[in-house]
C-alpha cells in the first residue's frame, strides 16, 4: 500500500506534528525514519527536530553532538537488524549530504553482497533512477518486519 504524499512536502513539520508515517522512533536530537524507498532494505534517515536547521553547523555544538550521536545509534540499529535479517549484509554507509533537501538530515544505507557488482562498492546515488521511483521498491507493509526490527534495536541501544 502506497502512502499519501501529503506529509512529504514538509517532512520536518509533518514529523513534529506526528503526521509522518515513516517515523520509527523519537531520538535525542531528531527522528529515526525508514526511507521512502527500500531497494536497499533497511535504508533509514535521521531527521533533525529543528525545522530551521539546514546544515549541521546551524545547530549549537551540544545539539550537533546529539545529532551525530543519534546518527551513530541509528546506524548501529540498522546494522544489527539488517545483519540478523539478511546474511548478505556487508556494512552501513552514513552520509550527511544536504544537496537536494534543504533541511538537516543523515542517510543510513545498508549495503549487501547481493548488490550488482558494478554498484556494490560505489555510492548509492549511482543506482539507476528507476530504483528510486519504481513501486517495487517503495516502502510498504511488506517492510513492517524490517521496521519493527530496527525500532527494537533502537530501543535496545
Amino acid at each position: 500500500m502506497r502512502m499519501s504524499d501529503d506529509w512529504r512536502a514538509d517532512r520536518i513539520g509533518s514529523t513534529l506534528r506526528g503526521e509522518n508515517p515513516t517515523v520509527l522512533r523519537r531520538l535525542d536530537a531528531g527522528f529515526a525514519v525508514i526511507g521512502d524507498v527500500q531497494f536497499l532494505p533497511g535504508y533509514c534517515v535521521l531527521l533533525t527536530d529543528d525545522a530551521h536547521a539546514q546544515r549541521l553547523t546551524d545547530l549549537p555544538r551540544p545539539e550537533r553532538m546529539a545529532f551525530l550521536s543519534d546518527m551513530d545509534r541509528l546506524g548501529e540499529a540498522v546494522e544489527r537488524a539488517c545483519k540478523r535479517l539478511d546474511p548478505a549484509f556487508r556494512r552501513v554507509n552514513l552520509e550527511i549530504l544536504g544537496n537536494t533537501d534543504p533541511f538537516l538530515h543523515a542517510h543510513i544505507w545498508p549495503r549487501y553482497d547481493w548488490e550488482p557488482p558494478e554498484l556494490v562498492g560505489k555510492p548509492v546515488w549511482l543506482y539507476p533512477p528507476e530504483r528510486w521511483r519504481d513501486e517495487e521498491f517503495a516502502l510498504a507493509a511488506r517492510h513492517d518486519v524490517l521496521r519493527e526490527a530496527i525500532g527494537a534495536e533502537l530501543d535496545r541501544l
